[in-house]
């Protein structure tokens, strides 16, 4: 016998604990919230170029395994926390006050400065924007519609039963509207300031004002 041959007495021991292992019932649903929450803070603390099956194995405190297993992959434990992200969104945006709006102008407004709170609330939905807008890959394009469905759902489902405005192109002028509003949060987030405006609550007051005041492009 070598000193690397095992005894008897060791493989009945490696024995005991595999079975013991084998016995005890792995907590999926434990586990993959673990999982999922570690994605959470080390895309807050390091981005998602700090995201890896490694750093997530290791940040949950589990085998890489797991990951696999219950996520097929990091792609999936990302679009779990985006899902969660697209819940949180829904509900935020839902329990704001009855619309009060008697003019498209004013449902409009209604509409953007809800939405650009709740963006601003939440800095891993922006750390996702962030990321479909430096790569461009299947995940990000589904994660992308999928919160532009929340979006949409919320715009129907409010919006009360008045006609569009004649001769604007409503689509075109609020993607310009969404656009200014992701990007001003997204400036927030990475600076706190843009093209000189500190995007402080007085900053953001001077923002709201100033898109009151571009949707006099909407007749009243």
């Amino acid at each position: 016998m070598t000193p690397d041959t095992p005894t008897r007495a060791q493989v009945a021991s490696d024995r005991v604990a595999s079975g013991s292992a084998k016995s005890r019932p792995r907590d999926r649903a434990a586990t993959e919230a673990a999982i999922v929450s570690a994605a959470e803070r080390l895309l807050l603390h390091d981005g998602w170029s700090g995201l890896n099956v490694n750093t997530l194995a290791a940040a949950a405190g589990v085998d890489r395994k797991l990951i696999y297993r219950y996520f097929e992959g990091v792609e999936g434990v990302v679009e779990r926390l985006a899902g969660q992200l697209d819940l949180w969104l829904g509900e935020t945006l839902a329990a704001q006050p009855p619309t009060q709006a008697t003019s498209y102008r004013d449902f409009a407004r209604e509409m953007l400065t809800g939405y650009l709170r709740a963006l601003r609330a939440s800095p891993l939905i922006l750390r996702l924007v962030a990321w479909e807008l430096s790569v461009d890959t299947p995940l990000l394009r589904r994660l992308e519609a999928a919160r532009s469905a929340v979006l949409q759902r919320w715009t129907a489902s409010r919006r009360p039963n008045l006609p569009l405005p004649d001769g604007v192109d409503v689509v075109a002028l609020n993607v310009v509207f969404l656009a200014a509003i992701q990007h001003l949060a997204l400036a927030a987030q990475s600076r706190d300031r843009f093209a000189g405006v500190t995007l402080d609550d007085a900053g953001w007051a001077r923002i709201e004002a100033a898109i009151d005041r571009m949707l006099l492009a909407y007749p009243a």
